[in-house]
């Protein structure tokens, strides 16, 4: 909507940070904005062309009737700024604003006063849908969508109201709401008018333009508008209800998807003529990817903004674009990862790294031949030879020496016994690695009982050379595609990005993620719930808590004390300086008091995932490439399981997923443990797991027995579903520390 009486200096006084809406915007403020019927009216058009397989002709069907015909566009016509003092960026001349916003322009337009409530037009449209007289409805359709001009008429809650608040839109949502929901109920003749109306406001000519056509350009004039518009639009989206939000999205995302795969040829304009409608769409779906971020719970999960088609497209051209033109003009979805899946932002990872790994063993080829040296075809591994009896001396020590081969295809073999690695030594080393590293008399992390999460031991030492093996170790995983069982907090994940990228200066300071309060709940939720208490006590916090600017830890058995700043063992906690004082001592515990040991861990990681694509990436999406996925669907497994020695006809094999698909997610999760060694899924799903089931000819009083190196799980030939499932549950709710082979 209009709106047009937000002055510049109430724009800069609210201006909040934001979160980066895309990567071609640094993340300043974003814009300001306009009353808001685009929602709405969005959804309406789309939901239009969803509804053309219900009339079977024309790209609308029935509901478009003869405006199906000729898509070809016409000159474009920008939207009224939302904020008129605000410098407009990329817009058009004056001249092709609607006359009714022209002519007073840069001055207020003066808005009539429309005066219909919510419950008037409900009545109205109640004594329609009895009687069959639509008259009354289709004048105040007409005379609504008739101009810009009308909308605000119809929709603001004062006409010609002040606003300069990112609070407070001044549209009359739940008016706007029951005049959408109303519309798709209403004869064709007063649908087509509406669309008339947003074509006319749009487009200087109308042609029996598409539904997709005039969607298409709404979203260019939205993405258009300046960052000042943008600002309010995001809180004024972030406002709407959680199905409208996800309505909206889930529309764009279809929008997106349909333009790239159409379903038939002909159904759009060529590619070369509205190039801008993807770019356009992703713009504006970047808008309520901000406003999602700032809501606190989000409404929607970041993983509902994925678009799956993308999978489908070729992800390293985009990348590659991205990576030589950057966020310029030049448009590509690397711009906007929020839409990447992880299972994209995985292949774009391997892909990289494959390439250098390709370059690297190509220079050591050409190095032997250009020696005259025999060429050993190890060269294009990397090859770990360790004891089992020496496991994590070794290992730092094989990769310690080859920390050139890092990004080679990994090998593995064990010193003194006989095979060949196709995966299940790879699989088996990491797995009694994190074991040994992990265990709690190692030292080297700390069980938090509470979160049920690792976190880094805040000893001293001379050599943190064991945290960059648990980095090299993580990114070797991701890059080979083995999901570990390890229990880091998301905030480690944050810090594993900060920056995400390896900084050139080798003295600038690496993982110092700013730390919160809501960071310290997920490690150390007693003891953040009593900082908590502390910034809010009511009483004198001097004199009862009786604290300095001094902090106490216990390390090797020592308790020693740190100061938060200078002098603060003499600085007392008052009610003034509490908030300085739990920031000071939540950084201290995450990031000051154990920094040599994440250095040491971030640049262990980033030896091997070095790579541009880690920035397309959350904390969320780096723990799913590292641990896998919480999310199990036990029917999917069922699927792409194999055999050996069974069939998925045979009694014993049905007996089994009768049990297994019917059992809690706990015992699900502790079965797949007891499979693979983790309770988690590859990003890929269930079928990269390679499940498999194999017949062990024992008597059925015998256990099931895994091979987590291979996924793989042995079963006796139990006869009843009875005696499967009791041993089962007895083998998986038992298997921690012993009977995994």
């Amino acid at each position: 909507m209009d709106g047009e009486h937000s002055a510049l200096s109430g724009v800069e006084r609210e201006r909040e940070r934001l979160p980066p809406i895309y990567n071609s915007s640094p993340p300043a403020g974003l814009g300001r904005g306009a009353k808001q019927p685009f929602p709405s009216l969005g959804t309406f058009i789309s939901t239009l062309s969803q509804r053309r397989d219900m009339a079977g002709r024309g790209l609308a069907g029935g509901i478009m009737g003869n405006l199906t015909g000729n898509h070809g566009l016409r000159h474009g016509r920008e939207l009224p700024p939302i904020c008129s003092n605000v410098r407009q960026k990329h817009r058009l001349s004056i001249d092709t604003l609607p006359p009714e916003v022209k002519a007073p322009f840069p001055s207020d337009p003066i808005i009539p006063l429309r005066t219909k409530t919510t419950k008037e037009f409900q009545e109205d449209m109640e004594r329609a849908l009895q009687s069959g007289d639509w008259r009354e409805v289709r004048e105040f359709y007409l005379t609504t969508f008739d101009s810009f001009i009308e909308i605000n008429a119809a929709f603001k809650r004062e006409a010609n109201g002040l606003f300069n608040t990112i609070e407070d839109s001044g549209v009359n949502t739940k008016f706007v709401n029951a005049v959408y929901d109303a519309l798709l109920n209403t004869p064709q003749d007063i649908q087509k008018s509406v669309l008339k109306g947003i074509i006319n406001s749009l487009l200087r000519e109308w042609k029996g333009t598409s539904t997709y056509v005039i969607y298409a350009h709404l979203l260019r004039q939205i993405a258009a508008l300046s960052e000042a518009d943008h600002h309010f639009l995001v809180h004024w989206f972030k406002k709407l209800s959680a199905r409208r939000f996800r309505q909206l999205v889930e529309r764009l995302l279809q929008f997106i998807s349909t333009r790239l795969f159409p379903a038939e040829p002909d159904e759009f304009p060529p590619l070369s003529k509205c190039a801008w409608w993807i770019p356009s769409a992703t713009k504006v779906l970047s808008l309520f990817n901000a406003a999602n971020s700032v809501s606190s719970p989000p409404i929607m999960s970041f993983t509902d903004f994925y678009n799956i088609t993308l999978e489908h497209i070729d992800f390293m051209e985009d990348y590659r674009s991205w990576q030589n033109y950057g966020n310029s003009n030049r448009f590509s979805f690397c711009q906007f990862p929020f839409i990447l899946s992880t299972v994209v932002k995985k292949a774009i990872i391997q892909k990289d790294s494959e390439q250098q790994m390709i370059s690297q063993a190509r220079q050591s080829l050409v190095s032997k031949v250009s020696r005259r040296q025999r060429v050993d075809m190890n060269l294009l591994f990397l090859n770990i030879k360790v004891r089992r009896a020496q496991l994590l001396s070794d290992s730092l020590d094989e990769l310690t020496r080859k920390r050139c081969d890092l990004k080679k295809k990994l090998r593995v073999t064990f010193v003194g016994e006989a095979g060949l690695d196709m995966g299940g030594l790879t699989k088996e080393w990491f797995l009694l690695l994190v074991r040994q590293i992990f265990h709690t008399d190692y030292g080297m992390f700390t069980y938090m009982k509470d979160s049920r999460c690792h976190w880094f031991s805040s000893w001293k030492c001379d050599n943190y050379s064991e945290f960059q093996l648990v980095g090299t170790l993580m990114g070797l995983a991701v890059y080979n595609s083995i999901a570990l069982d390890i229990h880091f907090p998301l905030y480690c994940y944050r810090k594993l990005l900060t920056p995400p990228t390896v900084p050139c200066d080798q003295n600038a300071l690496v993982g110092m993620a700013n730390a919160t309060l809501d960071d310290l709940q997920q490690i150390m939720p007693e003891l953040a719930h009593g900082l908590g208490e502390l910034l809010s006590y009511e009483g004198n916090v001097e004199e009862d808590f009786y604290l300095t600017f001094q902090v106490f830890q216990e390390e090797m058995g020592v308790v020693k004390s740190y100061n938060l700043k200078p002098g603060g063992d003499k600085i007392p906690v008052t009610k003034q300086n509490r908030k300085e004082y739990v920031q000071l001592y939540v950084d201290f515990l995450l990031n000051k008091s154990i920094y040599k040991q994440f250095a040491a861990f971030y640049h262990g990681f980033h030896s091997v995932c070095a790579s541009d694509a880690l920035m397309l990436l959350r904390p969320e999406e780096v723990e799913m490439l590292v641990c896998g996925s919480p999310e199990l669907d036990m029917s999917a497994l069922q699927k792409a399981a194999q055999y050996e020695g069974y069939s998925k006809t045979d009694a014993t094999v049905r007996c089994f997923w009768d049990v297994v698909l019917a059992f809690p997610l706990e015992l699900q999760k502790k079965l797949l443990h007891f499979a693979t060694g983790s309770d988690r899924v590859p990003v890929g799903g269930m079928a990269d797991l390679n499940f498999k089931i194999a017949k062990i000819d024992v008597p059925t009083d015998w256990l099931p027995i895994s091979h987590t190196c291979f996924n793989q799980i042995c079963l006796p030939p139990y006869r009843t579903r009875k005696e499967l499932k009791q041993k089962l549950t007895i083998a998986i709710s038992n298997a921690e520390g012993f009977g995994l082979e």
